[in-house]
């Protein structure tokens, strides 16, 4: 069974239809749950997600649907894990991990830090169960710093998991904190003040300046 479920804001649409509440689904055990953030990923993952033996929700950005982008279509697409985060910028001064929504704000937040002479790695994870921690580990144990990045609320959200495991794995290759970008913990906003709610890229560039200080 697959489920397929529009979620986020930036649009200008009213509160209730600009949530993000995948967290409440990642709770329950047994259901996956995957979310593209581009084209190329939204062609292929949800063909994945019909192969799959388990129920999967497809959350899909709102504000991604009008995204273009090559979708090659003879690519092994069936063939790749849709569970598996991947790494889209190789960096070494810090992490971003998002997925969805903030994956376009997070490349060009390591765009405009790269101008600055700081370097972001950015991952895209895809899957929000599971959670594909060894490509975040990996990324952590080389960069020394983790920021996570959705636009749900931090409280309770998945950022928060991300956060606990990776500072039980790699606690000893963090050079700081893991820190969390994300919504604020109130009801979503009305459209005119929405765009003061959602992380963007100054938000995320404050978080790397706050990792760096470390």
């Amino acid at each position: 069974m697959v489920i397929r479920i529009p979620y986020g804001g930036g649009i200008g649409s009213i509160e209730h239809h600009s949530e993000s509440p995948e967290a409440l689904f990642a709770h329950t055990a047994g259901l996956r749950i995957i979310t593209p953030s581009n084209p190329h990923d939204a062609y292929w993952m949800i063909q994945q997600a019909v192969e799959c033996q388990d129920p999967v929700i497809v959350f899909e950005p709102k504000r991604r649907y009008w995204l273009k982008g090559d979708v090659d279509v003879e690519a092994p697409g069936p063939s790749e894990d849709p569970f598996s985060a991947h790494v889209l910028r190789e960096g070494t001064d810090a992490t971003v991990v998002a997925y969805g929504p903030l994956v376009p704000v997070a490349l060009a937040a390591a765009n405009a830090a790269a101008e600055d002479g700081r370097s972001l790695e950015v991952i895209d994870l895809r899957s929000i169960s599971p959670i594909d921690f060894d490509t975040v580990t990996a990324s952590v144990r080389k960069t020394g710093r983790l920021i996570v990045t959705h636009e749900a609320p931090t409280f309770g959200g998945i950022g928060g998991e991300i956060a606990a495991r990776i500072s039980e794995r790699a606690f000893h290759s963090l050079e700081a904190p893991v820190i969390r970008v994300g919504g604020f913990h109130m009801p979503y906003p009305v459209a005119k003040v929405e765009e003061d709610y959602l992380p963007d890229i100054d938000r995320i560039l404050e978080a790397l300046d706050r990792a760096l200080s470390y």
